[in-house]
This record gives structure tokens, sequence and C-alpha cells, in this order.
């Protein structure tokens, strides 16, 4: 239900999450019929990276 703030592990946790609407495997957060998914992240020092998934 919650991870906090992780450094480094958000971004892993937003692929994998992205990952399984694709997949269809998102329990009850799915989103029905996920084609395309977009990851946003900022990280420390100003890294920021976006990310577009597809099938």
């Amino acid at each position: 239900m919650s991870k906090g703030h992780p450094i480094g592990a958000t971004g892993l946790a937003q692929c994998t999450e992205l990952t399984w609407h694709l997949r269809g495997q998102a329990g009850n957060r799915q989103v029905n019929n996920a084609k395309l998914a977009l990851q946003h992240n900022v990280g420390l020092g100003g890294a920021v990276v976006v990310t577009l998934y597809g099938i």
C-alpha cells in the first residue's frame, strides 16, 4: 500500500507498475485496454527521466 520514497527505487517501482498495466496484471488498479504508459521521475540533483512504454 505504501513504500515511502526510497532513493533510486521509486523509478523502478514506477516501471514495474506501468509494465503490470500493459500486461493486464495490475489487479484492481488496472487501466482497461492500456497500450501506452508514460513515466516521469525527478531525482536528486535535478536528474529527470521520462520514458514511454508501449505494446
